[in-house]
């Protein structure tokens, strides 16, 4: 198994993810996102920001307007919709139970942390 080739996969899973968090704390255009992913070794190109971003925004998740830029033609400004900031929430939750699911399968479960639910009489 090539190590190189499973991290590349695991970002790529989680690509999406990232993209929406990014613009959830900004409205943004596509090269600071690629720069902000690049900062924090989430390596993009350019190929593979764009069709992620007009997927999103078909699917209503995000919006966008046109801003002149001081230098150079006019940016594309992408924004969170409110159907997007809903996902992203349910994403949250979603990436916090896996961590904690990945990290009990690597490392194991402590007994002392496993806690019991009484069932309910119905």
């Amino acid at each position: 198994m090539n190590a190189d080739n499973v991290k590349a996969q695991m970002r790529k899973g989680i690509l999406e993810y990232c993209i929406l968090s990014i613009l959830s704390r900004e409205d943004s255009y596509a090269p600071k996102i690629i720069a902000e992913l690049k900062a924090a070794q989430m390596i993009v190109v350019e190929g593979t920001l764009y069709p992620i971003l007009t997927r999103q925004k078909n699917q209503g998740l995000l919006t966008y307007r046109w801003e002149e830029s001081p230098q150079g033609p006019p940016r594309k400004y992408y924004s969170l919709s409110e159907e997007g900031r809903r996902t992203l929430a349910q994403l949250d939750e979603s990436w916090e139970e896996l961590v904690e699911q990945v990290r009990a399968i690597r490392y194991g479960k402590k007994e002392d942390n496993i806690t019991t639910v009484e069932p309910i009489e119905l």
